[in-house]
């Protein structure tokens, strides 16, 4: 599993027991926490993506009580983005163009490291480029990608 986190959950201390603690103190490691326990507590076996998606969309709600909570997730074969304030989105794929970085004077030609066959999704909290169109999450929104592809 692998957790990013952008956003303040406010004195967010939940109840853990069982097997995941945090090493430190931030809102961000006891958010994992509380998450992976949800999951582990939630099923028995190891759930397929989309019984992870449907725990997920009940669970992530009981942060948004909390504070900001932008949050990327993923288990190797999914990727989930929850958005509470600012989260965008978008899809590469063949044929690759040249993205113009929208804070430097550089370009970026993907199709000279890239395959027909390669697909991806890039989740960020501000475009990160002037001439590819972005698509923004909407407030409280959970989004789920599979192999560089948003699902519904």
């Amino acid at each position: 599993w692998v957790f990013a986190h952008n956003g303040d959950l406010k004195d967010f201390r939940p109840r853990l027991h069982g097997s995941f603690r945090p090493v430190g103190s931030t809102d961000s490691e006891h958010a994992f926490c509380w998450l992976m326990q949800e999951l582990a507590k939630s099923h028995a076996g190891v759930p397929n993506v989309e019984e992870l998606t449907l725990t997920l969309r009940e669970l992530v709600p009981r942060f948004a009580r909390q504070g900001s909570f932008n949050f990327m997730l993923s288990n190797g074969q999914a990727l989930w983005s929850h958005a509470s304030t600012h989260l965008w989105y978008i899809e590469r794929r063949h044929p690759f163009l040249t993205a113009e970085l929208s804070d430097e004077d550089l370009s970026i030609d993907f199709a000279q490291h890239t395959t027909p066959n390669d697909r991806v999704a890039v989740v960020v909290t501000a475009p990160l480029t002037v001439n590819e169109t972005w698509t923004p999450f909407a407030p409280g929104e959970l989004a789920l990608f599979v192999d560089g592809q948003r699902r519904a």
